[in-house]
């Protein structure tokens, strides 16, 4: 202000001097009334200002300052850099504010602002999704009317922050990690996190602790008190013979458990599936048939089956050991005089290899969880034919790692139907073979068609 008053200052003073000097040629009345003419109209522009400065602090027009070339320009000028930075930095606020938020709705967590009185203010898709909330028609009522769990609401009533809060929503089996944060004068940020996946991982880590406990707690039990008999009787030689026999079974026993574990362990940790190594599809299913004839020892009829001239993409390691698993469970469940049928087939839009069997069937309930480690329909069976309860397992996870998918089909006392099911993309044409590997391979699978 004070350009405008050293400004008003000098008018006043340049009128009294012209007022004397008119006084001098006119005389005093004549100067007197130059002096307050000027002082009249000094006063209506700073009034008129004045009413221009009021009506724009009031907020009339808070956009345009008023302009002045005169007495009024310097303040006028100040005001206008003033709203023009105030103007510029409530704009990066409101940018930065946008962002931050953008920022929030991008989270996986919930996130929900309260006031003093625990009224919802704000809050992302995360926490609409969690509490299942619209904030667009929520915000401003109180989130205890919203979200009506009785612990959240004593939670929220408690003042107690330092613990995170479980919430098991009632909709679904969705289990939250739920935190109030206080913050600013009197506000609260709820936090919420999906942990129903981490849970879940964490009931299958204890599951499969207390199963590999439990499996090899049996043989080992077996075989400690073998030690003890052998050590502390006298035992005529084929007693010995009897005793080294079963213990030896047993070790076995837990050597399928832990080689099982370790190629699941293996199969859970590689990286993808390779796409250009070629795998052999006849030569691999004729092993295969070879060793599916071994383990059934001649107690059943094992037939192959090639329909499709195409070989598949990955890990030949891999899809060999679950080709064997399901074809060696067929034999396992599969009574004597019974029949196991593989089957490959292949066209440009997919393949299925197929495991069937005439065996004793699976009830329809135990189907979902087959897959599962240790699950085993039969406990008792399963352990007198030599399986771990881990074979279903490696398939699964071998699979996929081919983008490939396992299907069951089972009809109990008539038998089952494993098929593994690839995707176009895993498929090339299959290699030219020699042609007495064809004329051998043909004359294979008339025999066991024939038989």
């Amino acid at each position: 202000m004070e350009p405008l008053v050293l400004r008003t200052l000098l008018v006043l003073l340049t009128a009294a001097t012209a007022s004397l000097a008119v006084s001098a040629l006119l005389g005093a009345g004549s100067g007197w009334a130059v002096f307050s003419c000027v002082v009249v109209v000094l006063l209506a522009h700073h009034l008129r200002q004045l009413r221009a400065l009021r009506a724009w602090l009031q907020g009339a027009d808070r956009g345009a300052v008023p302009e002045d070339d005169g007495l009024w320009g310097d303040v006028f000028e100040a005001l206008y850099r003033r709203e023009r930075d105030a103007a510029q930095r409530e704009q990066e606020l409101a940018l930065t504010l946008t962002r931050f938020r953008e920022t929030v709705q991008a989270f996986p967590d919930g996130v929900v602002v309260l006031d003093a009185v625990n009224q919802i203010v704000w809050g992302n898709v995360a926490a609409e999704r969690h509490f299942d909330l619209d904030f667009s028609t929520d915000a401003g009522h109180p989130i205890a009317n919203l979200v009506r769990q009785p612990d959240f609401v004593s939670y929220l009533a408690s003042g107690d922050y330092a613990r995170r809060l479980r919430l098991r929503l009632p909709r679904g089996e969705t289990t939250l990690s739920v935190t109030l944060i206080p913050f600013g004068e009197s506000q609260k940020l709820l936090h919420s996190r999906d942990v129903t996946q981490a849970e879940r991982v964490e009931a299958v880590r204890r599951d499969f602790v207390a199963n590999v406990s439990h499996e090899l707690r049996t043989p080992l039990t077996v075989l400690v008190g073998f030690l003890e008999t052998v050590r502390e009787l006298k035992l005529d030689p084929s007693q010995r013979r009897d005793y080294l026999n079963l213990m030896e079974t047993q070790a076995l026993r837990m050597r399928r458990i832990v080689e099982d574990l370790l190629t699941l362990s293996a199969l859970e940790s590689a990286p993808p599936a390779p796409t250009d190594e070629r795998i052999v599809i006849s030569r691999l299913l004729e092993r295969m048939r070879a060793e599916t004839d071994v383990l059934s020892a001649g107690r059943h009829q094992v037939v192959l089956e090639v329909r499709g001239p195409f070989d598949l993409l990955g890990a030949e390691s891999e899809i060999a050991s679950a080709f064997s698993n399901l074809a060696s469970n067929a034999v396992r469940y599969t009574p004597k005089g019974g029949e196991v049928r593989l089957i490959w087939e292949a066209t440009a839009q997919g393949a299925a290899f197929t495991v069937a069997d005439t065996g004793i069937g699976i009830q329809p309930e135990h189907i979902p969880r087959l897959t599962e480690r240790f699950y085993r329909v039969d406990r008792s069976r399963s352990r007198e034919t030599g399986g771990t309860g881990l074979g279903l397992a490696i398939v699964k996870h071998a699979l996929t790692r081919h983008d490939a998918t396992l299907e069951i089909e089972s009809t109990p006392g008539a038998g089952s139907r494993f098929i593994a099911r690839f995707p176009a993309q895993r498929l090339v044409p299959a290699a030219p073979m020699p042609a007495t590997a064809v004329a051998d391979g043909d004359s294979q699978l008339m025999r066991n068609e024939a038989a």
